[in-house]
């Protein structure tokens, strides 16, 4: 059976971009179609054993951060690729509408190739929820989106009706899936290495500081976690970097008890979820939210706001706690009662176990064989 992938661009490593790696493991002889991708990112470096194959938009779209502004050009992105020769396409997509490939809107899809889209979140942009910039504020990128975010909706809507089944990454994003599309959509969460965390973990000593880990972007709830270790008095270390035009970075620095750590690989990443006295995620309307599940993977609870797919990986006062109100003084009673839980660490693990890698191979695999 020949496949191939397509991914939405190649630029920043985060959940999505783990489930593509992961995808092109199962599959390594599968290209992976993307719009563009910035040369020498992470992302570059991390596929370079992969045949990548760039739309001829791509020397454009790589530029500054045209591919935001640009975004009205992806329906000739996809378009100008051939999948005829293709018995399935399996599509990862969140941002920039890589979904629907098939001949009657341009794309060149064989007759009988099947096409499967992995669907992190339809567009956020495009349906109201918050983003990484809130770039809305400024009237004439507002006036810019009102016209051309209704043309990319009804684009949208189109290019899904052609998707011959459609896979969530949660049970949020299952239900946006069938508001917005009205298509069904088959729930299978994103693979976390649960058990090379576990291995990696197992005699690492627990310490006396919070973990937040995260793109330092707007909308993940890193400002209201940095006020509250000010005020409130506890040590936070944050991991990530900044991302496109966000200042969040520069606001939140300061304060004896803050930390920006910046990028960490992966065995540094897992050592700090592991000696974390507790896990922090104030994001609101999380997709799935990966690093929540990875922290209790390695026996941290989870301080996290109850919304989003923070309420199917936390069991609410077992794993960790789900919290409505993230103002000062909604986190002082949060922490309050964070420690007066005695937390147990198998506990927490168990149900990272059902996230694990290994269910998600075995899930894609069978899906796969239901719909060829």
């Amino acid at each position: 059976m020949k496949i191939a992938l397509v991914h939405d661009y190649f630029s920043e490593f985060g959940g999505a971009e783990r489930v593509l790696r992961v995808l092109s493991d199962m599959f390594p002889d599968a290209p992976i179609y993307i719009a563009f991708k910035v040369k020498g990112s992470l992302m570059d470096k991390s596929f370079a054993d992969r045949e990548i194959r760039e739309s001829f938009l791509a020397p454009i779209l790589r530029v500054g951060k045209l591919y935001s502004p640009l975004r009205f050009l992806a329906p000739f992105v996809w378009s100008s690729f051939d999948f005829s020769e293709y018995d399935l396409v399996i599509a990862s997509s969140s941002w920039f509408i890589t979904k629907g490939f098939n001949i009657t809107r341009g794309f060149k899809v064989g007759k009988y190739t099947k096409v499967i889209c992995y669907c992190h979140t339809p567009p956020r942009y495009l349906y109201g929820y918050e983003t990484s910039i809130n770039v809305m504020k400024y009237w004439p990128v507002k006036v810019y989106a009102a016209i051309v975010n209704h043309f990319l909706r009804m684009y949208d809507f189109w290019s899904a009706q052609k998707v011959d089944q459609f896979i969530a990454n949660s049970e949020e994003v299952r239900a946006r899936i069938q508001k917005f599309y009205r298509k069904e959509a088959i729930v299978i969460y994103p693979p976390v290495e649960v058990k090379k965390i576990i291995e990696t973990t197992r005699r690492t000593k627990k310490d006396d500081f919070f973990l937040l880990v995260s793109r330092l972007v707007g909308g993940k709830g890193i400002e209201e976690a940095a006020e509250a270790a000010n005020k409130i008095g506890f040590k936070l270390r944050v991991v990530g970097e900044a991302a496109g035009f966000s200042k969040v970075r520069d606001r939140v620095r300061g304060g004896n008890n803050l930390e920006l750590l910046g990028r960490v690989n992966d065995e540094e990443l897992y050592q700090l979820y592991a000696r974390a006295k507790g896990f922090l995620a104030f994001a609101r309307n999380e997709d799935f939210g990966m690093t929540v599940v990875e922290a209790q993977a390695a026996g941290t609870p989870v301080i996290a706001y109850n919304g989003g797919g923070f309420r199917e990986t936390v069991v609410d006062g077992s794993t960790g706690l789900l919290i409505d109100d993230t103002s000062l003084e909604g986190l002082k009673r949060a922490f309050g009662k964070f420690e007066r839980i005695k937390w147990q660490k198998e506990e927490i693990q168990e149900n990272a176990k059902r996230f694990s890698r290994e269910n998600f191979e075995k899930k894609i695999t069978k899906l796969i064989s239901d719909v060829i």
